[in-house]
């Protein structure tokens, strides 16, 4: 996903310093915030996501709509 071409929606709260969005747009579609993911100290496991959804570091998991 590129950076430079995603457009955010309102800012909801913040996890650990980082914020979080209502929902996300870029070329692919439209992710809507869905839930923090499970991490340890080696990271987080890319088999917690479904079809359709995307981490976002530090620990955020958004859904597309």
């Amino acid at each position: 996903m590129d950076h430079n071409h995603r457009h955010y929606g309102p800012r909801i709260g913040n996890y650990l310093g980082k914020p979080i969005f209502e929902k996300i747009e870029d070329r692919e579609g439209t992710y809507v915030f869905d839930r923090i993911a499970q991490c340890d100290v080696e990271g987080c496991p890319l088999d917690q996501l479904d079809r359709g959804e995307m981490l976002i570091p530090p620990g955020l998991i958004y859904r597309q709509v």
